[in-house]
């Protein structure tokens, strides 16, 4: 199903509205450099401050660069079921691929709450689902066991496994088997999440490396490890510089020195510091990027 690089993209913003002309010219770069697929409206691109208009309008613009040449996986999570049904119904009539729906924060529900969470969103909308594993922003961790009973589930397909804990996947494929699309969604865990069973990477580095990163997990599915240990060794400056703060605000001034896109991130974000500035330039150029 989905594999390889899949990038979390960022959302450029101008004048403080979101920059369309920007971001549909970023999509096309990211495809053009071998991009597996397009995540619009996660973390990486600010959903929690794009409004709903903002939020459907930004992966509609995301559909239409894409053109079909790569999938376009919609974030569409929420921790309001209702606001999470919203999305990804209209992910469904924009004519996305599937969604990513993140478990959800703040709320802390049991597992018997996440498990009727995405079940009533899988409900809503005849869409393939990958659920979004992150106990770092959401607080809550989704057993191996709920994973299991909502893979049962004909449209949940997947996970986007953010807990860097290189175990969980093999015991996933265990427990559900070798057709669950498990996607790291940690960048330096992306050839290591592979060998336990993963078959790709939901990216924030692949937002300012996408042919580095593509080209790793090309590699990787050829056999030619070789070339996969390269990138993995040569990236690994980056996937740190991309999170020495809080993220996207590294990647998008990462960005803005490529002249992708403005800086611009929304408050309660705000521009990164001088000596995150200096991580994120060394790092780029480590990557031969700069």
């Amino acid at each position: 199903m989905f594999h390889g690089s899949i990038v979390a993209l960022l959302t450029p913003f101008k004048n403080g509205k979101v920059d369309e002309a920007a971001f549909q010219s970023f999509v096309e770069w990211q495809v053009a450099e071998g991009t597996h697929g397009l995540v619009p409206c996660g973390t990486t691109g600010e959903s929690p401050t794009l409004s709903h208009d903002e939020h459907n309008r930004v992966v509609e613009l995301c559909i239409e660069a894409a053109g079909g040449k790569v999938p376009v996986i919609a974030g569409t999570g929420s921790n309001s079921t209702e606001e999470a049904v919203a999305l990804t119904r209209h992910a469904k009539q924009a004519g996305a691929a599937a969604a990513l729906v993140v478990t959800p924060y703040y709320n802390k529900p049991t597992q018997e709450g996440l498990y009727q969470h995405f079940k009533a969103i899988h409900d809503s909308a005849d869409l393939p689902i990958i659920i979004y594993n992150i106990p770092g922003r959401s607080v809550v961790d989704m057993s191996i066991a709920t994973m299991a009973r909502l893979a049962k589930l004909p449209n949940i397909v997947g996970v986007k496994d953010a807990t860097a804990d290189l175990v969980r996947p093999l015991r996933t494929r265990l427990e559900i088997g070798p057709d669950f699309c498990q996607l790291s969604g940690e960048d330096a865990t992306a050839i290591a999440f592979l060998a336990q069973g993963g078959v790709g990477c939901i990216s924030v580095s692949a937002n300012v490396a996408p042919k580095a990163c593509a080209a790793m997990q090309d590699a990787w599915r050829t056999g030619d490890y070789a070339t996969a240990y390269h990138y993995r060794d040569l990236l690994m400056p980056l996937h740190h510089a991309m999170f020495v703060e809080t993220s996207p605000g590294p990647v998008k001034y990462a960005a803005s020195l490529l002249g992708k896109c403005a800086e611009d991130v929304r408050l309660p974000l705000v521009p990164v510091s001088d000596a995150t500035r200096e991580t994120v330039r060394a790092a780029m150029v480590s990557a031969g990027l700069l």
